[in-house]
């Protein structure tokens, strides 16, 4: 009996390795730069590239007719077209407008604009807009007066708002005076007041149809009373004499029809009226100013002073 090698050939082992032992060698692949697969790429990235190019030129040229073009630049006031005026000079409203002579209506800043024309003093809004290629077009609101202001040398107008500003040369208005506001009060007080004065306007015109035409002038000096001067109120005899009267704060409707059915009597019980207070709720006074004058003169006069009697 034949004993066995004690090795086995090196051969006979390597052929019994099992192949996923053995390292392979890794295969190289070369991809092409320009493949026909990247050609889709590359032309939209050059025809994008193209097409910015191309705009960017547009751009640039159309920014440079509208800058600088003979033909978009504002020379002349007959470009300026103007709605809404009629009592807002044409030349007043251009006038603001004359640093942009000469230029592009592009660069005309059109906020700004709007906001020196409501400056002037009868433009309550304004709006302007371009219309290309070389006009400007301007909408006016005017004010709207709602009453004569008395100033110490000349009669004003001034409306809603309590904003104070000149009569024109040419319109009429029939409306009564107010007094008692100036410029020099801040404006929220003079809307305050004004405010009153249409409030009560309204209220004596809803109580008696015709009422205001009645009114000549109206005092706003002291908030709390209303006084207005009226005229042709009453009989034929005494209606052409005017009366100053006191209405308070409030409830202007009332007191106005009691006194347009009292006048003649109290004509009648007085002589003569020349002022009323409905300010009290339960008690006319007739003539108050009168009285007050007569008070002063008695006292002025040590032993003839004499009880003024109430007028009711």
């Amino acid at each position: 009996m034949s004993a066995e090698p004690d090795y086995l050939p090196a051969d006979a082992l390597a052929e019994d390795e099992p192949k996923y032992l053995r390292r392979q060698k890794p295969v190289e692949i070369r991809k092409r730069k320009f493949s026909r697969k990247s050609w889709p790429l590359y032309r939209r990235v050059i025809v994008a590239g193209i097409a910015a190019i191309a705009f960017g030129f547009m751009l640039y040229e159309a920014g440079n007719y509208f800058l600088f073009s003979p033909g978009v630049m504002l020379v002349s006031a007959d470009q300026i077209s103007i709605e809404g005026n009629r009592f807002v000079p044409r030349e007043a409203i251009v006038e603001k407008f004359s640093a942009d002579m000469g230029r592009s209506v592009v660069r005309v800043p059109l906020g700004e604009r709007r906001a020196d024309l409501e400056t002037l003093p009868w433009v309550e809004q304004a709006r302007v807009q371009r219309v290309m290629p070389n006009r400007i077009r301007v909408e006016i609101t005017e004010r709207t007066p709602v009453a004569f202001l008395r100033t110490s040398s000349d009669l004003s107008l001034v409306d809603s708002g309590g904003v104070i500003f000149d009569r024109p040369v040419e319109g009429e208005f029939r409306f009564p005076v107010v007094s008692g506001i100036s410029e020099s009060m801040p404006l929220d007080q003079r809307q305050q007041r004004m405010n009153a004065y249409i409030a009560f306007l309204k209220e004596i015109e809803a109580t008696q149809p015709g009422a205001d035409d009645h009114i000549s002038e109206v005092d706003l000096s002291d908030a709390s009373d209303i006084r207005a001067t009226i005229t042709g109120l009453g009989s034929d005899s005494g209606g052409a004499s005017t009366i100053l009267v006191h209405f308070g704060d409030s409830d202007f409707g009332n007191r106005y029809h009691l006194l347009a059915d009292n006048i003649d009597q109290w004509r009648s019980s007085a002589g003569s009226v020349d002022s009323v207070d409905l300010r009290f709720a339960r008690q006319v006074v007739v003539n108050p100013e009168s009285k007050t004058l007569a008070a002063k003169a008695s006292q002025s006069a040590p032993g003839r002073a004499k009880p003024v009697p109430k007028q009711q």
